[in-house]
């Protein structure tokens, strides 16, 4: 048995203390007992608990992996979040005012990957168990929007329905305008049999659109997703972000720093989270390594009225970035590249010297160093704005402006 007093988080949300032994479900300045095995104090007793300390308010909390943090006051979790930007900031060497953590509320996820496996009496969906592949059923979550927790309903038919005895599916469920947008991988082959029991399951619980694997889409209302004035339906599984609250706060922040540019680029536009709201004001450019993400993008800029022209472009930005010929047109960059950041492309932006860049990451980490690329080359970053779509864990998202002096 071993006493040890919690010094800090880590990345991961475990506490850690001299050694360092790592202590899940801890918070700094804890007192904790327990048997150590390899560096871990897997079920540590606290002697002495936090002030930051609360009960967490879902059932699920000690066994589900999808939240790390319950245990910790909101206020702690924000600034917690708020200090992991400025460390990967500091690592390079950059100072940035850092602004409130912008915090989705609970049941406000529209988006969820359950798991899903058959069992001897019928099936088990859910959410894996922390560190393990045991799968959580988690009615009643307080994470996901309450039309995505009656959709373990759905799942565990599905599992039953398609899933073989040895394997595990995957079910990404999208809440949209028009129904639930589902999308399963790990399944069997749908024959014709089961296509008919697929879309008898759409029918009863009024799914919009079910993709089977690659193979077999069954539509029964395109899942329509507001993008600003447009009405944009994406391809199975696309992105989107987790929250409409955090998407409308990076939105709104990604408005501010373009201000009054005519003519923008979006850098990793996915389906058009930023380039449809910004062509209310301004031409747009728009680039996206995924074809059907640009199709998408491409429809419902179409069908909106009274946007301005939006261009579009398929191309792979981490093995083609746009160079500097191709950036020199534009008074605004927006990159919202996926966590490994966008390297090679900001070292382009950074030769071209386009005035105003919105930088949206998922990865502080990875920000940073790119950002230290942008200040070498003289950009100046404004306030970050840390935002929290993903409650109760330890994933942060942001969003800042750099500008430059063109002349």
């Amino acid at each position: 048995m071993e006493r040890v007093t919690i010094e800090r988080l880590g990345h991961q949300g475990d506490g850690i203390a001299a050694g360092p032994v790592y202590v899940p479900g801890t918070l700094p300045g804890e007192v904790v007992e327990g048997e150590v095995d390899g560096g871990v104090m897997a079920q540590p007793r606290i002697a002495t608990p936090s002030d930051m300390r609360v009960k967490p308010p879902c059932r699920h909390a000690k066994s589900c992996g999808g939240c790390q943090l319950q245990h910790a006051r909101d206020d702690f979790t924000a600034g917690w979040k708020e200090g992991v930007v400025r460390q990967a900031l500091a690592a390079h060497g950059i100072e940035a005012e850092i602004l409130p953590c912008l915090t989705s509320p609970a049941r406000s996820r529209r988006r969820a990957a359950f798991s899903a496996t058959r069992t001897k009496k019928g099936a088990l969906a859910g959410f894996h168990m922390k560190r393990s592949d045991v799968i959580v059923p988690v009615g009643g979550c307080l994470l996901v929007e309450p039309r995505l927790a009656s959709a373990l309903e759905l799942v565990e038919t599905l599992a039953s329905v398609g899933a073989s005895r040895k394997s595990e599916l995957s079910v990404l469920v999208t809440t949209s305008a028009t129904g639930l947008d589902v999308a399963v991988t790990g399944g069997k082959e749908a024959d014709p049999e089961m296509q008919e029991t697929l879309a008898r399951l759409c029918r009863a619980h009024e799914v919009a659109r079910l993709a089977w694997g690659e193979d077999v889409t069954l539509t029964r209302r395109p899942p329509i997703q507001r993008m600003g004035r447009a009405e944009v339906v994406p391809p199975p599984g696309a992105f989107l972000q987790a929250t409409p609250q955090g998407e409308a706060a990076l939105v709104d922040r990604v408005r501010a720093i373009v201000g009054d540019a005519a003519h923008v680029v979006d850098l990793f536009a996915g389906c058009g989270t930023f380039a449809l709201p910004l062509a209310e004001t301004a031409r747009v450019h728009a680039v996206e390594g995924d074809k059907a993400m640009v199709a998408a993008l491409d429809k419902g800029w179409r069908g909106a009225e009274g946007l301005r022209h939006v261009t579009h472009e398929a191309r792979d930005l981490f093995r083609n970035p746009l160079l500097v010929e191709d950036l020199k047109r534009f008074d605004a960059a927006v990159i919202d590249p996926p966590r490994a950041g966008a390297e090679a492309q900001i070292a382009e932006l950074a030769r071209a010297r386009v005035p105003r860049i919105a930088y949206v990451s998922c990865n502080p980490v990875t920000f940073a160093r790119d950002a230290a690329t942008l200040v070498s080359a003289g950009y100046r970053p404004g306030p970050v704005q840390p935002v929290d779509q993903f409650r109760w864990s330890t994933h942060v998202e942001l969003v800042v402006g750099f500008t430059c002096d063109t002349a």
